[in-house]
């Protein structure tokens, strides 16, 4: 996983996430910041949510789960290994957890909680705060190959495992099936499923993906090949690429507009610029 002076500092949906019903699912970790909102439930390998995240669902973690303090999760927390839950979490159903379980004061878990391995009740360091701010230290103290072995030792079990990069919603973000709000640059990976409006700085979209919503932004958007968007695309000032054979189900408004071959706009085209309009290459005869 690549690091910057921030670990929150955009939006990043990775390949294959896909929103199943109730749920976002990815196969590798989930971040989530401080003070955001996640209607749904999630589904990953790894969970670590900052102060005052609350979650519409349940949370299913493969791995293990770290709640800090004041989270609020309206469903079951199941949890394969251990989980680490600050002082004044709530859990709306049961807690599950197949390893060690270590909770704060104050936590109310409504349906009761089992744990497999030790419980015990203390308040556990608020451990995503902890990374965050270990790193920013390293990171201005030019220690960046410290860091970048940190991340990998937090957010990479095995060597096969490796490559799966984290699903990271920043801080004081928003994430419903009515819109994914953040002010940081978003980015969405290959073959996602998503379902929502998306708000954000800019925005890039990759490959083979489908969302079921619009895209504005403050700056450019970029679609990749294939994709199709089922709503508009927006941008106060900045410009929009259209990957190859992707198609836009609404109205699509930017400074300049760049369309790949076959790619189609199904809507009323507003560029205050240049339209640039890609052409497929003939094969030789």
């Amino acid at each position: 996983m690549a690091i910057s002076r921030d670990p929150l500092d955009k939006l990043s949906v990775p390949d294959g996430t896909e929103v199943k019903e109730v749920d976002l699912v990815t196969a590798g970790d989930i971040l989530i910041g401080a003070r955001s909102t996640v209607d749904f439930g999630v589904r990953g390998r790894n969970v670590l949510a900052g102060e005052s995240v609350e979650f519409g669902g349940a949370i299913e973690a493969e791995g293990d789960c770290r709640l800090d303090m004041w989270c609020e999760v309206a469903e079951n927390v199941l949890v394969g290994q251990d989980a680490y839950i600050g002082e004044r979490v709530h859990v709306g159903g049961e807690m599950k957890v197949a390893g060690d379980l270590d909770i704060g004061d104050d936590v109310e878990i409504e349906e009761g909680f089992e744990a497999n391995g030790w419980i015990v009740i203390r308040n556990p360091m608020p451990t995503i705060v902890f990374l965050f701010v270990y790193l920013k230290h390293l990171l201005l103290i030019g220690e960046e190959e410290t860091a970048q072995q940190l991340v990998s030792e937090m957010l990479e079990d095995d060597d096969a495992e490796a490559d799966v990069e984290p699903l990271v919603i920043p801080r004081n973000a928003t994430v419903s099936d009515d819109a994914w709000r953040v002010s940081t640059p978003a980015t969405i990976g290959d073959d996602c499923r998503l379902h929502g409006n998306v708000r954000a700085e800019t925005i890039d979209v990759g490959d083979d993906t489908t969302i079921f919503g619009s895209l504005r932004a403050r700056g450019d958007i970029t679609v990749g090949e294939g994709t199709r968007i089922h709503g508009d695309l927006t941008t106060r000032d900045g410009d929009v690429t259209i990957g190859a054979e992707s198609r836009i189900l609404g109205d699509v408004a930017s400074a300049n507009l760049e369309l790949g071959p076959d790619a189609e706009v199904d809507g009323t085209i507003r560029a205050r610029g240049e339209i640039t309009m890609g052409t497929t290459e003939r094969e030789p005869e």
